[in-house]
């Protein structure tokens, strides 16, 4: 199997090179990703559970999916894509917002990444990729709020921080 390179940008989002997404994790680079969130009539987040056989954050819950950008993707294309592969549907997509974040992880490698924030709505339940998800569920934007804050270590590190930012956009826009 290839593996699979992430766009190394600046910190205008300008890219400045490809490389192996383990190399750049695990030198900690500057590189573009995103993170989808899918919500529902009921204003419910569709959550994943990360599979257990992934290499970092097993079992951990997180926002509905989230990826790298491929060379030439817009991230839309990439959020759709990426929804597709591991949520098994697609929706419309709403860039929301970018910033930039890094978070260590107790095997050595690092998520140093330039994060582009979608929106999308569905109420179908997915069909999950057990490959990449274990399980899924839909949560309310105030319990997990609440929820982060009595069981943090359910959660994977780069959520916690997405979210914050996530729930905070929310309160000041109408989306």
């Amino acid at each position: 199997m290839i593996e699979e390179k992430v766009i190394l940008v600046d910190i205008n989002d300008e890219p400045i090179g490809l490389m192996e997404k383990m190399a750049a994790h695990e030198q900690a680079l500057l590189h573009r990703a995103f993170s989808v969130f899918v919500l529902n009539d009921k204003n419910e987040v569709m959550l994943q559970q990360r599979a257990s056989h992934k290499y970092h954050s097993p079992l951990l819950w997180t926002n509905t999916c989230c990826s790298h950008q491929r060379a030439g993707e817009s991230n839309i294309q990439a959020g759709k894509r990426r929804l597709e592969e591991e949520m098994g549907f697609v929706t419309e997509l709403k860039e929301l917002f970018h910033f930039i974040y890094k978070a260590p992880f107790d095997n050595g490698l690092t998520e140093h990444e330039l994060d582009h924030v979608m929106i999308g709505y569905s109420n179908d339940d997915p069909k999950i990729n057990l490959e990449e998800v274990e399980s899924w569920k839909w949560m309310k934007i105030e319990a997990i709020k609440n929820d982060m804050e009595i069981h943090p270590e359910i959660y994977t590190v780069w959520f916690k921080i997405i979210f914050d930012k996530f729930y905070h956009y929310l309160e000041n826009h109408k989306i």
